[in-house]
């Protein structure tokens, strides 16, 4: 009598297992948070405004998760497959620090999240299967936006916010780090067309988590 194999069947259920824990179930640090010397007590304005990016910054890490999940699934080799899984679980612990600070700050996670998950998910995916070459170039060219990204936050953010700034600049410390690996490992430079269309989406998530 022949065994079935469910392996397909498997990873589809391993894939929406990820989905669901990574909107529902608060992460996990494998890191303890970045600390900082004790920072006086923010006014109200400069609060708002750490909540804001903070929030945009916890979108980001989300969506983050997402593009690595997608671009795992559609590699074909498996070295690269095992970089966007090891890029994706120490990033978890960016997506933690961002949702323990917005705890601290008395703020909330963006409800936009879901819709920036599947789109950077769909998005990973379609990148993957363009090879794997592109899918590094990619990851190297959104880890070049992000750490951008990061230090515009880190001149926006009070002074006085220091437990904020200790955690963005681990965070910009780490992307940076991604980055090179994926180019490291072969990625290929992006054509401009899609580095523009990715500052967009970029900026589009960006203006959403701020406010909503």
């Amino acid at each position: 009598m022949s065994t079935r194999s469910f392996d397909s069947l498997d990873r589809i259920i391993g894939e929406i297992d990820k989905i669901i824990k990574m909107l529902s179930v608060p992460p996990r640090a494998s890191r303890d948070i970045p600390e900082a010397c004790p920072a006086a007590a923010l006014q109200e304005a400069e609060r708002a405004e750490s909540v804001r990016l903070m929030r945009v910054n916890h979108s980001g890490e989300v969506a983050a998760q997402a593009l690595y999940q997608g671009q795992a699934l559609t590699a074909r080799d498996p070295k690269v497959k095992s970089a966007m899984q090891q890029a994706a679980a120490e990033e978890i612990d960016h997506l933690a620090w961002c949702e323990q600070r917005l705890k601290e700050l008395k703020g909330r996670t963006s409800l936009l999240n879901p819709l920036w998950y599947f789109g950077s998910l769909s998005l990973g995916a379609f990148a993957g299967a363009l090879g794997d070459r592109a899918s590094l170039g990619f990851t190297a060219e959104t880890e070049k936006q992000v750490e951008s990204h990061l230090r515009d936050h880190l001149e926006r953010l009070s002074t006085r916010d220091l437990r904020s700034r200790a955690i963005l600049e681990q965070m910009t410390h780490d992307e940076a780090q991604h980055g090179a690996k994926a180019a490291s490992m072969g990625g290929k430079a992006l054509p401009f067309p899609i580095t523009w269309a990715m500052r967009a989406t970029s900026r589009l998530m960006t203006r959403g988590s701020y406010w909503i």
